[in-house]
Parts: structure tokens; sequence; C-alpha cells
């Protein structure tokens, strides 16, 4: 059988916009809405966390290659904004800023470049997605 991700989303009627999420690892974490749309701030809201998956993301297949290559690849800071110059007529903007500390060489950090547009959730994000959804 494939190795297949599941999380599940709760919302009970008592939380406003307060979600639980859980994973098939047994990984719990949450997401709300920010106070200006009803929400509590509690957590990260669901723009934040995709932008996350991918900041995540990318740092980790950057380090796996990294190691693997014997590269002096120190810290890894991943930022990313969401429509930084507004909402396009079309589609959406991810502007993601990578910044490498370690004594890496423009070789080196041009790889790690490619590299990270290479990371599965970057694939995800540009790829082709299908959403089958239904009411159980």
């Amino acid at each position: 059988m494939p190795n297949i991700s599941r999380v599940t989303a709760t919302l009970p009627v008592s939380t406003n916009y307060l979600v639980t999420l859980e994973d098939d690892l047994g990984h719990a974490w949450s997401a709300d809405e920010p106070i200006d749309v009803g929400g509590a701030n509690a957590a990260p809201d669901p723009t934040r966390l995709m932008l996350a998956s991918l900041g995540a993301c990318t740092a980790i297949t950057l380090r796996m290659v990294a190691v693997r290559r014997q590269w002096p690849l120190a810290d890894i800071h991943v930022t990313l904004e969401l429509n930084p110059n507004g909402k396009p007529a079309s589609g959406n903007d991810i502007v993601r800023r990578i910044r490498l500390e370690g004594e890496l060489n423009e070789e080196q950090r041009a790889q790690l470049l490619k590299i990270s547009n290479a990371c599965p959730m970057h694939k995800l994000l540009t790829g082709e997605v299908r959403v089958d959804s239904s009411i159980a």
C-alpha cells in the first residue's frame, strides 16, 4: 500500500474557528482565524500553515541534500509571503526568500536554489492538484 498522508480537521461548535488538526502519525496542532475575521488568533490561519509547509519542506530538502553531499551548510532561513504586491488578476504569487548560512561556494548555493524548486511541497503547489470532496 502506498504511503498516504492523512490529516483530520475537527471544528467543534464550541470553538468558533479554532480547528484541531491531527495526522496519521499522531501529531496534533491547530488552525484559527485572525480576530478581525471572527477568530481568536489562537493559532496560524490556513494560509500561514500552507506557507509554513512550503518553508519547512524547503529547509528540510536543502538540509538532506547538503548532508548527503557533505556541504558546509549551517542554518537555513526560509521566508515566504503570499501575494506581497496584492492579489494578481489570476492565480497567486508566493515569494520565497532563502538565506543559507555556512561556507558554501557560489556553485553550491546555485545548486541548492535549484533543488529548492524540487522539494515535494513546491512540486505539489506548482503541479496539477485535484480535490475530490464529498459529504460523509
